[in-house]
């Protein structure tokens, strides 16, 4: 009789049902273990969700900011009044119950795929039972919600459970009033004063998608500027037009706590400064999900973070067991995380495999304008980690934004000096994740800005920004300036 590989993956996140897919394709006996519904906190209560609300705010956002330059005239209800109020509003119980709705079904879409592919999907939470056996296997228990248990046996076992939202012990959510990024997709109102704390990714994506739909903002920063990690420049950009759509922006200031008063809720730095609104959004960070999983027993090395550690190609310490996603701080991109998947399972079933390129990574910030980065950064440049040229060209000077009332951003492409080959780009522009692409396919290739700037855009287009950037590089590397 022949063999069959038995794979026991637990979460079923991006990581995990990415995994799966690859391994159940490649001929193994695969059981996918998950407790809350297929696709993860990425399609349920992170990814999908946030971005699914954030369509709405962009929406809103871009006729806002730019109906009178393009001249539309707006209809309202007070035509007696010399400068009438703009009738245009949100219904937030909708909006979230489209969100709620979207996740879902992707959830049951991501299961049906799976389970088509071959894979067994068992509810439940799994955990490593003890070292691996003499013939190699791993033992994995799974406890199902009415409290039985189930023991699977699997030749390799690949751990995708993600993360959860960071909590500050003076600053406890409540689902009502002060909420973490899972929980706000329950309010049925729009928040009349929304505090967010942490102006990381995930705050500043918030704050800005809640100023657009109508709340009045406040950002609690405990650093310099927003999106401390992102590009500096970009970072700027986002700030200023944070700042000029009327949001409180408060930058080196730490909350220390957030309690309820009344229907209200007061923050207090460290300072011992005092910040009230209707509602607060704690957004300091995630936690990985790997305690209570038997990892250390099992052998697997976690770092002081509780991440669990992996090398390349997803191998944790342990003999048979992988890790993917959120769980091992890599990147906290869904993306990623489905690579770290694939790869782990391409590895232990002996197909061909690429180890984890860090630089070729392609992420997006989904504020308005969007942040999209690729490769190497400006701080990486300005660190010595790298020898490159740099051009950034403003949005300005595009015709195409120009015609669409665009008036913030830019694209920022990062070069080798005398061969001219692309390591990185920054785009600052509505829809930046999608214009990133070109300069992902430049980075993943080896392409020079020669290349770059001898394809064709069209005209008019912001595309055309990317091309001209490459231009200029390749100008400057041909005449041999520094």
């Amino acid at each position: 009789m022949e063999y069959v590989t038995r794979i026991v993956i637990i979460g079923g996140g991006p990581g995990g049902y990415e995994a799966a897919l690859v391994a159940a394709q490649l001929g193994a006996e695969v059981t996918v273990v998950d407790c809350d519904g297929l696709g993860g906190a990425s399609v349920l209560t992170d990814c999908v969700p946030s971005k699914t609300l954030i369509a709405t705010a962009e929406v809103m956002t871009s006729f806002d900011s730019s109906y009178e330059e393009l001249g539309i005239i707006v209809a309202d209800d007070t035509p007696h009044i010399d400068t009438p109020a703009r009738v245009v509003g949100v219904d937030l119980g909708k909006v979230n119950r489209r969100v709620k709705r979207l996740a879902l079904a992707q959830s049951h879409d991501i299961t049906a795929s799976v389970t088509r592919a071959g894979a067994r999907v068992l509810r439940g939470r799994g955990r490593l039972e003890g070292q691996q056996d003499t013939d190699g296997s791993r033992k994995v228990v799974v406890r199902a919600a009415d409290g039985s248990e189930e023991t699977l046996v699997a030749d390799a076992v690949l751990i995708a459970t993600g993360g959860h939202p960071r909590e500050v012990p003076d600053a406890l959510p409540d689902g009502e009033r002060i909420l973490n990024w899972t929980q706000v997709y329950d309010l049925d109102e729009l928040p009349e004063e929304l505090i967010v704390v942490g102006s990381g990714v995930t705050g500043a994506e918030f704050a800005g998608a809640y100023q657009a739909l109508g709340s009045n903002v406040t950002l609690v920063s405990s650093r310099d500027r927003v999106l401390p990690g992102e590009d500096p420049d970009a970072a700027a950009v986002l700030e200023d037009v944070f700042r000029r759509r009327g949001m409180n922006v408060m930058s080196r200031s730490r909350a220390a706590s957030a309690k309820r008063v009344g229907d209200r809720v007061e923050v207090t730095l460290n300072d011992g400064r005092v910040i009230s609104g209707t509602h607060c959004l704690m957004a300091v960070g995630a936690i990985p999900n790997s305690s209570g999983m038997g990892l250390e027993e099992a052998g697997v090395k976690l770092k002081d973070s509780g991440h669990i550690w992996t090398d390349k190609v997803s191998r944790t310490s342990a003999p048979g067991v992988y890790a993917a996603g959120d769980v091992t701080g890599i990147f906290a991109l869904a993306s990623v995380a489905a690579m770290q998947g694939r790869i782990a399972m391409y590895h232990f079933l002996g197909d061909a495999v690429t180890p984890l390129n860090l630089k070729t990574v392609s992420s997006n910030v989904f504020t308005d304008p969007e942040i999209a980065t690729v490769g190497y950064s400006q701080s990486d440049v300005d660190g010595g980690k790298i020898d490159a040229r740099v051009v950034k060209l403003p949005l300005l000077r595009n015709p195409r934004a120009k015609m669409q009332g665009i008036r913030d951003g830019f694209v920022k492409i990062f070069c080798r000096p005398g061969t001219g080959i692309v390591v990185g780009g920054v785009v600052v522009a509505p829809r930046a994740s999608e214009l990133i692409h070109p300069i992902s396919i430049a980075v993943d290739n080896n392409l020079t800005v020669e290349q770059i700037a001898n394809a064709f855009t069209v005209y008019p287009s912001l595309s055309g920004s990317i091309a001209e950037v490459a231009r200029q590089l390749h100008t400057r590397k041909s005449a041999g300036e520094a």
